[in-house]
C-alpha cells in the first residue's frame, strides 16, 4: 500500500449545469481554482452517460453508452494532475426507472441535475503510469 498524509485546503459545494458535461465542468472547477488534488462526492441526474470498465485481462477500457435518462445514485472520484491537466476519476452508480443499477466509471455524461462536495488538498497528486495495471495512478 502507498498512502500520505493530505492536508485540506478548500471545500466547496457545486451545483453542475444542466446540459453540461459532468466530469468536464469538475475539472473546470479545477482548473479556475487552481485545484491540483481533490476527493469528491455528488448525486443527481444524467440525460445520457457513457461508463467505461477497465478490462484487466487487455488493459484496456472498453466504453458502454446509455441514451436515456439515468440517476445518480452516487458518484465519487478524486481530481488529479494528468500531463499538466486536472483529470477526475470518477466513479458512477447509475440507475434506471426500474431500480436496475449501472456502475463504472464514469468518463462523459450530460448533466440535467447535478449536485457534489470538493475537498482540496494543499498537497498536489499526479497521476503517473503504473507498469502492473497500464493504468495511470496517483501518489
Amino acid at each position: 500500500m502507498h498512502y500520505r498524509e493530505v492536508t485540506t485546503e478548500q471545500e466547496f459545494c457545486c451545483r453542475l449545469e444542466t446540459g453540461g458535461d459532468w466530469r468536464a465542468q469538475l475539472e473546470e472547477l479545477a482548473a479556475d481554482e487552481g485545484i491540483e488534488a481533490a476527493w469528491f462526492t455528488g448525486l443527481g441526474a444524467v440525460q445520457d452517460a457513457e461508463v467505461w470498465f477497465y478490462d484487466q485481462e487487455t488493459c484496456e477500457y472498453d466504453a458502454v453508452t446509455f441514451d436515456e435518462p439515468l440517476e445518480v445514485a452516487a458518484c465519487v472520484g478524486n481530481i488529479a494532475d494528468l500531463d499538466g491537466e486536472p483529470f477526475a476519476h470518477t466513479h458512477a452508480v447509475l440507475s434506471r426507472p426500474s431500480g436496475g443499477a449501472l456502475a463504472g466509471h464514469l468518463d462523459a455524461a450530460t448533466v440535467w441535475a447535478g449536485e457534489l462536495y470538493v475537498r482540496a488538498f494543499e498537497e498536489p497528486l499526479v497521476r503517473e503510469h503504473d507498469e502492473t495495471t497500464d493504468l495511470d495512478l496517483w501518489l
